[in-house]
């Protein structure tokens, strides 16, 4: 909680660093897993808990919606936040474990092929871990989406996007900086470049 001990100036400045730092290799990696499986028609699924967990829900709707120029006639990504089904988190909650919510919901919709993305500022997080065990098992492809040391998750998707600090708040804000690029680039992948009007609001030509 560096904001605790840190005014909004320093504050402010620490999360721009903590974005120059990042290592983009990894994120163009992601967007271009996340186009494959547009092109291929395949799914992809995100999950996380708490703060991840609403990274996971404003992602799933930002790329579901928003690269799209055409909304009638334009072909869509197939894309499900798991962190959404409340019926089924709680059911499977309640009658075996919390760790089991996302699992039983790959289990129910995912087919080998498929794409996940896994929220996890620990990396550490069991739901996670298990959802991911298993669907490397079954010929899915894992992203692990990390913070602090990258915990297990880190270590076990197949790819990694990591936020190398250890405080939980910048590592959601840089995790959702990044989600909002990769919401655009998909927009330039699949509907080309926005409007001119669009670019003059935005102060770039």
């Amino acid at each position: 909680m560096i904001g605790a001990v840190m005014g909004l100036d320093a504050y402010l400045e620490r999360v721009c660093q903590e974005i120059k730092r990042l290592d983009l290799g990894p994120i163009h990696a992601m967007a271009d897993l996340i186009h494959q499986a547009y092109d291929k028609g395949r799914w992809v699924f995100v999950i996380g808990n708490g703060g991840s967990g609403a990274n996971a829900s404003h992602l799933c709707e930002d790329l579901a919606k928003c690269p799209l120029r055409d909304f009638e006639d334009q072909k869509r990504l197939k894309i499900l936040s798991l962190t959404d089904n409340t019926p089924a988190i709680m059911a499977w909650a309640n009658d075996t474990s919390y760790d089991r919510i996302f699992l039983e919901q790959l289990k129910q919709y995912a087919s080998p092929g498929d794409l996940l993305l896994a929220i996890s500022g620990s990396g550490n997080s069991p739901n996670i871990i298990k959802a991911v065990e298993w669907a490397n098992a079954h010929e899915m492809t894992t992203v692990g989406i990390t913070g602090f040391s990258g915990g297990k998750l880190k270590a076990m998707a197949y790819h990694d996007f990591h936020v190398d600090i250890h405080d939980m708040g910048v590592v959601e804000s840089v995790h959702q900086v990044v989600f909002h690029w990769l919401i655009d680039d998909l927009y330039r992948r699949i509907s080309g470049r926005p409007d001119e009007k669009i670019l003059a609001a935005c102060g770039v030509s």
